[in-house]
């Protein structure tokens, strides 16, 4: 994989493939192309610690925290299992993702 390169898009919805959160599926939330790591929603949650301001008092936080690219596999919105993802080019010119299990055309998820 290039650095920095991955087929998922924000709102994309992954299954965890590898951890302690193995099975789970999730919404990314937010990807770091960088340092190829995603957030995906209610998976890899820690406990943060909060440091009291003038606005507020201390507190504990629970949120999620980013896991590896590699930890992660999309979930087909037509066949409901995890694929790889293949790239196809429309008659028009347009690259769209496709689904390599049932060739189903995968849209970039609206926000």
């Amino acid at each position: 994989m290039r650095q920095g390169h991955t087929n998922l898009r924000v709102n994309d919805k992954v299954e965890v493939i590898t951890g302690k959160d193995k099975g789970r599926v999730g919404k990314v939330l937010r990807i770091d192309r960088g340092r190829e790591r995603i957030v995906v929603e209610r998976i890899n949650m820690i406990k943060k610690h909060q440091k009291a301001t003038a606005a507020q008092s201390g507190q504990i936080v629970e949120k999620e925290a980013s896991i590896h690219i590699s930890n992660v596999m999309l979930v087909c919105p037509e066949c409901a299992e995890t694929v790889k993802i293949g790239k196809k080019l429309l008659e028009d010119g347009t690259k769209v993702r496709v689904c390599k299990k049932c060739q189903a055309t995968i849209a970039t998820a609206s926000k």
